[in-house]
């Protein structure tokens, strides 16, 4: 199994479809074998749905993500666990316990000049 968190300075970066990078972990067995930071090469929104397939990861936990984005993951197969925030070693440690706190409304679809994107809910 392969995870994909998008990484900055041992953080999980708060905007998927800005992310300059993806710390990949590689799993067996329940726990972490490996961990690799992959730049994505100015890939952004969509098409980093198809830059994780191509990299044969299964699942991404993040923090806020578009909608675009979103659907692009669930059309690659690939199990994503949004609203995230912290330490993204803690957060694969945490989902590999099954004691990741995420959301799975976590979205980022309302981009102003002023917004500061993170972690938004709609109920």
């Amino acid at each position: 199994m392969r995870i994909a968190v998008p990484y900055d300075e041992g953080q999980i970066f708060q905007h998927f479809g800005h992310t300059q990078s993806f710390k990949i972990y590689d799993v067996e067995n329940e726990k972490v074998k490996a961990a690799t930071i992959i730049n994505t090469n100015g890939n952004g929104h969509g098409a980093l749905a198809g830059f994780l397939k191509n990299s044969n990861v299964n699942i991404v936990i993040c923090g806020g993500i578009g909608g675009g984005a979103k659907q692009a993951l669930a059309q690659s197969a690939i199990q994503l666990y949004g609203g995230v925030t912290g330490n993204a070693d803690k957060a694969v440690e945490d989902l590999l316990a099954n004691k990741l706190i995420f959301n799975s409304e976590a979205t980022c679809n309302h981009h102003g000049k002023d917004h500061i994107c993170g972690v938004h809910s709609h109920h």
